[in-house]
C-alpha cells in the first residue's frame, strides 16, 4: 500500500479494526471511494455483506461530527438495523423515524424508511442540517411501480455536498445506472461484486432422490461459465416419467379418459420432503410457495404429521422468544389469531411466514428463525426481499407464480433472487437450492434459471400530483420540468431512443436496397407498389373508422340509458340481461353501475359493446338499492329474470366500408389496369414490395416512438400542471405558483392524494363520527385482493352519503383525467369500510374480521393490522391538513380510536 493510500485510509483502519472479520476485495474498493469522498454505487448479493459499506458511511459521518441518514424500503428492515447500530454505536447516537415511531430523531445517526427522507425533504426540515452521508439500503425498489418513485426523488433532491451510498442486489444494467448517478450526484464510484461469499450447490428432487442439477464432472474444453446438466438426474427423470405414464393408464370407462392428466401427480408430502433435507443435513431451509393460503397448508400438513425438529432445551427458549413478541397482545383475541396452532407449530421448530400473518408473528419467526430454533419455514416471495433472514437451503415447490394477472413462469432474476436466500455466511461452507420434480419441469429449463444473471433495473418513476405540487413549490414549473428531464426513468427512456435510431438509419438503408430491387423510385413496379399499399392503407383506415364509429354509437348510447333500464350485455364473462342501477352520463366514457341476471353487480364501459346498447325493456327498482349487499343482489337478479325479458342473439355485423368506398374501388380499378398487373414476376415483386411496406410501416412507427419518448416526463408533468391549475390548486399564469389548497395537497401522500385533496377541500367528510371517518377515508387506500371481493352492507346512513359524495367526486376527477390524457385515479373501494369502522367503533377482533365480508372470507389479522395503520396514516395527514377544526379533531379521534389491541402491538 503506497503512502497516499495509507493517509487516505486512516478512518477506514479505525471501522475495520471493530470489525470480527476482514472484508472482501469489494467493501474495501466501496469504503476507500466514500472515505476519498465520492458517492458509491454497491451492487453485490444477497448476504455479501454490501451493508458493512453503509455502516461506514454512518462512521465516517460519526467521525466528522456530522449526520448520516440510514434509508431502508419497509419497516422492519429499519427496526432491525436499528437495533445493529444501537448495539454498536450506542442508544444515544442512534434514532429511528417510521410511520408509526419517533425514537431519538435528533440523534446524529437516523434510521428511517425511505418515504420519510423524501418527505423531509420536500419538507426543507431543519433535521437536514449538518447531513454529510445518506445510506439508501435495497436501492434497486425503485423499480417497484408502486413506491419506487421515491427513491429516484430522494436521489434527485438531496444537496449535492451528501455522500451518497446506493446498496442493491445484483442487476444486470449496474454500470447504466452508476452512469446516471455520475449524471446527476457527480463523481459516483460503481462497485459490482457478483461472487457469492457461500457458493450454492443447484438441486432437483425427483421423489426421495436429491440430485445434483449441474454435472460436476464438466468438459475438460468447457469454459468457466459453460454449464452441463447431470445425465443421472436427465435419465431418472424420464424413466420417472415412463413410469407416470403406465400407471396412469387406465381402461376405458365410463367418465375416465385413458391417460390421467398431469394434475393427477402426487406430489411427496411436505412433511416427507422436510424429513429428507432434514437426514442429508440441509435444514434450515425456507420453502417457497408461491400463495398464503399454499403456505398455511403446508404448515398444517406438517403439523398434523410426527415432525418435530426441536429438543425440550430448544422449546423452552422458544417459548421465551415467543413471550418476548406477543405477551402483550390482548388474550381474548388469541383465540380469533390462531395463536395456539401457531404455536405449537413453533414448538416444533416449523413457521409460515408471509404478509397475511400478524406482524407480531412474523418479526417472532424470523428471530427464532435466525436464532436456528425454527428450521423450516413455508414462505411467500415477499420474504426475499430484505429480511435477513438466510437458510442453508431454498426449496422450489413450483416454477410458476401468479404475478397478479396471470399465472407466468419464474424469471432467472425472481429465482435468482429467491435462491440469494441459501447458505449463511460463517455458517454453512455452502448454500442449496432445491426445485422438487413435477410433470412439465424439465432440468434443462431449470438449469437455464439456475445460470442465467438478468436482472435488469427498470425504473418505475412518474410525476405524481403531490409531486407535481412540491415541485413546482420548491422550484417553479420550469426548474421541475428540467429536473423530471434528469430522472432515471427518462435516462433510459433517451437510450431506448438512441436504439431507435439506430435502427431507424438500419431500415432506412434496407429501404433503399428494397427500392432498387423494385426498379427504383422511378420504375413502374414502385408505382405499382405504391398503389397497393395506398390501398391498403385506406381499407385500414376504413376500418378504424368503423370501429372508432361503433365505439361512438356505444358510448351515446350507455349516456342515454336510464335507472331501470334493461340492456343486453353481448360479449364478455358477464353477457345476458342486466339492469340499469345507476346511470353515467360522462361524455367521453360513460360507466353506468348495472346488476346482471347472475347476480354480477358492477360498472360496464363501451369496451362491453362492439355496437351500441338496445334497451330491451324496464324494471321497477327500490328507492335505495346497496348492491354490495349479497341478499339484495340475489332478490334484484331474481327480480330480472322473472321480467321474461331475454337477450336476443347478436346481430351480423354489416360490411359496408371498403366493399362501398369510392377510393378504394378506383384504387383497385387502378391496380387492375396498371401493365405490371399481368407481369410474370409479379407475385415475386409483389412480396419484396409488401416486405417494403411493412419495414417503411415499421420505421413510421419507430419515428413516431422516438418521438413520444422523447421528454415524456415533461409532458406528463405539463398535463397534471394544466388539470391542477383548472382546479385552483395552481395560479393560472405561465409561471403558475401553488395556492393555499396546493400546499395542502403537498402534504398529502397516497395513492388517491388529489381525490383526498378534493375531499377535504369540498367539505363531504364534515360531520361524520371517527368511526366513520375512518371508515370513509378507508376506501380511498384499501385495495382488494380479487376482483369482487367487497364489503356486504355500509354501516350507517352518514357512511352511504359520503361515500356517494367521494364516488361522484372520482368520477368528477376521472373525467378531467381523461380529458387530460393522464392515467385515471383509482376508484374508490368499499372493502375495509365496515371492518375499520367496527374496530374504531371499539368492537371485538373477531367482529372486525368477519365484517370485511369478503366473499365470505374474514380477512387475515395480518392484512387487517396493515390496512389499519394505513388508514391512521392517511388521518393523520388529514389531521394536519384539514381547514376545518371539526374535522381535524375527528381525525385525530378515530386515529386514538384504531390504535389499539392488535394494531397497536409491535406499531414500529
Amino acid at each position: 500500500m503506497s503512502n497516499s493510500e495509507q493517509s487516505s485510509d486512516v478512518e477506514l483502519s479505525k471501522f475495520v479494526s471493530g470489525l470480527k472479520f476482514e472484508l472482501d476485495p469489494f467493501q474495501v474498493k466501496a469504503c476507500r471511494a466514500l472515505e476519498d469522498g465520492h458517492g458509491v454505487l454497491v451492487c453485490a448479493p444477497t448476504g455479501a455483506g454490501k451493508t458493512v459499506v453503509g455502516e461506514f458511511a454512518v462512521h465516517l459521518a460519526l467521525a466528522a461530527g456530522r449526520k448520516c441518514f440510514y434509508t431502508t424500503p419497509i419497516k422492519a428492515l429499519s427496526n432491525q438495523k436499528y437495533s445493529e447500530l444501537v448495539e454498536r454505536y450506542g442508544s444515544s447516537e442512534v434514532g429511528l423515524l417510521t410511520g408509526d415511531s419517533s425514537i431519538n430523531s435528533d440523534a446524529p445517526v437516523v434510521v428511517m424508511t425511505t418515504e420519510v427522507l423524501r418527505n423531509m425533504l420536500y419538507a426543507n426540515s431543519e433535521a437536514l442540517r449538518g447531513l454529510s452521508h445518506v445510506v439508501m439500503d435495497e436501492v434497486h425498489y425503485l423499480a417497484d411501480r408502486f413506491r419506487g418513485a421515491v427513491w429516484e426523488e430522494v436521489i434527485l433532491h438531496l444537496s449535492e455536498d451528501v455522500r451518497l451510498v446506493s446498496l442493491s442486489a445484483t442487476v444486470s444494467n449496474a454500470e447504466e445506472f452508476g452512469a446516471w448517478m455520475e449524471t446527476v450526484r457527480g463523481d459516483t464510484t460503481v462497485v459490482v461484486d457478483e461472487t457469492r461469499p457461500i457458493p450454492l450447490w443447484q438441486h432437483i428432487m425427483v421423489g426421495r432422490r436429491i440430485f445434483d442439477l449441474f454435472d460436476s464432472r464438466s468438459l475438460p474444453s468447457a469454459g468457466p461459465k459453460t454449464f452441463v446438466v447431470d445425465q443421472d438426474l436427465v435419465r431418472h427423470v424420464k424413466e420417472r416419467q415412463a413410469l407416470d405414464r403406465v400407471e396412469s393408464w387406465q381402461p376405458r370407462g365410463r367418465g375416465r379418459s385413458r391417460y390421467q392428466s398431469a394434475n393427477d401427480f402426487r406430489p411427496l408430502p411436505r412433511p416427507d420432503v422436510i424429513a429428507q433435507l432434514d437426514r442429508d443435513g440441509l435444514l434450515p431451509a425456507i420453502t417457497f410457495i408461491f400463495s398464503r393460503a399454499g403456505c398455511d397448508a403446508a404448515l398444517a400438513q406438517c403439523v398434523r404429521s410426527r415432525l418435530d425438529l426441536t429438543t425440550p432445551e430448544q422449546v423452552r427458549e422458544i417459548d421465551a422468544i415467543i413471550e418476548k413478541h406477543t405477551g402483550e397482545l390482548p388474550k381474548d383475541d388469541l383465540e380469533v389469531l390462531g395463536y395456539w396452532e401457531w404455536r405449537k407449530a413453533l414448538q416444533r421448530g416449523l413457521a409460515a411466514h408471509h404478509a397475511g400473518m400478524l406482524p407480531a408473528f412474523r418479526q417472532t419467526v424470523e428471530e427464532l428463525f435466525v436464532k436456528g430454533l425454527v428450521r423450516a419455514v413455508f414462505a411467500t416471495e415477499t420474504l426475499a426481499l430484505g429480511i435477513n433472514m438466510p437458510a442453508r437451503t431454498v426449496v422450489l415447490e413450483r416454477l410458476v407464480k401468479y404475478n397478479g394477472e396471470t399465472h407466468a413462469e419464474l424469471t432467472p432474476g425472481e429465482y435468482t433472487q429467491l435462491t440469494g436466500r441459501a447458505g449463511r455466511r460463517g455458517i454453512d461452507v455452502e448454500g442449496h437450492a432445491v426445485v422438487l420434480w413435477q410433470p412439465g419441469v424439465e432440468p434443462l429449463d431449470v438449469a437455464g434459471l439456475a445460470s442465467t444473471r438478468t436482472f435488469p433495473l427498470r425504473s418505475s418513476f412518474k410525476p405524481s400530483y403531490n409531486m407535481s405540487i412540491n415541485l413546482v413549490d420548491r422550484m417553479g414549473a420550469e426548474e421541475s420540468r428540467t429536473l423530471l428531464e434528469r430522472s432515471f426513468a427518462q435516462f433510459q427512456a433517451d437510450r431506448s431512443v438512441v436504439g431507435l435510431v439506430r435502427g431507424i438509419e438500419r431500415n432506412e438503408e434496407a429501404l433503399k436496397a428494397l427500392q432498387e430491387k423494385l426498379g427504383g423510385v422511378d420504375g413502374e413496379y414502385y408505382e405499382y407498389a405504391s398503389l397497393r399499399e395506398r390501398l391498403s392503407a385506406r381499407e385500414r383506415k376504413l376500418e378504424r373508422e368503423s370501429r372508432e364509429d361503433r365505439r361512438d354509437s356505444a358510448v351515446e348510447s350507455l349516456r342515454t340509458l336510464r335507472r331501470g333500464n334493461v340492456i343486453a350485455i353481448p360479449i364478455g364473462r358477464h353477457s345476458g340481461t342486466a339492469v340499469v342501477l345507476v346511470p353515467d352520463n360522462d361524455p367521453k366514457d360513460p360507466r353506468p353501475l348495472v346488476l346482471t341476471e347472475d347476480q354480477w353487480a358492477g360498472k360496464l364501459s363501451a369496451a362491453d359493446f362492439p355496437e351500441a346498447a338496445e334497451v330491451l325493456g324496464e324494471m321497477r327498482l327500490p328507492k335505495l338499492v346497496d348492491h354490495h349487499t349479497a341478499r339484495v343482489r340475489r332478490d334484484l337478479a331474481s327480480s330480472l329474470r322473472s321480467t321474461g325479458i331475454t337477450a336476443p342473439r347478436r346481430k351480423k355485423r354489416h360490411k359496408g366500408g371498403a366493399s362501398e368506398d369510392a377510393e378504394v374501388a378506383s384504387l383497385r380499378r387502378a391496380i387492375r389496369v396498371h401493365p405490371c398487373h399481368s407481369w410474370p414476376d409479379r407475385d415475386h415483386l409483389g412480396r419484396i414490395g409488401e416486405k417494403y411496406n411493412r419495414l417503411a410501416r415499421e420505421t413510421q412507427t419507430m419515428r413516431e416512438k422516438a418521438k413520444a419518448t422523447t421528454n415524456s416526463l415533461a409532458r406528463t408533468f405539463d398535463r397534471i400542471v394544466s388539470l391542477l391549475k383548472e382546479r385552483g390548486y395552481m395560479t393560472a399564469e405561465s409561471a403558475p405558483e401553488v395556492t393555499e389548497a396546493g400546499r395542502r395537497l403537498s402534504r398529502i401522500y397516497c395513492e388517491s392524494d388529489l381525490l383526498v385533496a378534493e375531499a377535504l377541500r369540498t367539505g363531504i367528510w364534515k360531520g361524520l363520527t371517527p368511526a366513520e371517518l375512518a371508515g370513509v377515508v378507508s376506501s380511498v387506500i384499501f385495495e382488494s385482493r380479487r376482483e369482487g371481493d367487497t364489503a356486504d352492507r355500509v354501516p350507517s346512513q352518514a357512511i352511504r352519503l359520503a361515500l356517494n359524495d367521494t364516488q361522484r367526486l372520482w368520477s368528477e376527477l376521472r373525467s378531467d383525467e381523461i380529458r387530460h390524457k393522464l392515467p385515471p385515479t383509482r376508484e374508490p373501494d368499499l372493502g375495509f369500510v365496515t371492518a375499520v369502522y367496527h374496530w374504531a367503533s371499539d368492537h371485538s377482533l373477531v367482529e372486525a374480521l368477519i365484517a370485511t365480508g369478503m366473499q365470505g372470507r374474514a380477512l387475515s389479522a395480518g392484512d387487517f393490522v396493515r390496512w389499519c395503520r394505513q388508514v391512521i396514516d392517511l388521518l393523520d395527514q388529514v389531521r394536519l391538513t384539514s381547514t376545518d377544526p371539526d374535522v381535524a379533531k375527528t381525525a385525530a379521534k378515530a386515529v386514538g380510536a384504531i390504535r389499539r389491541g392488535v394494531v397497536a402491538v409491535d406499531a414500529a
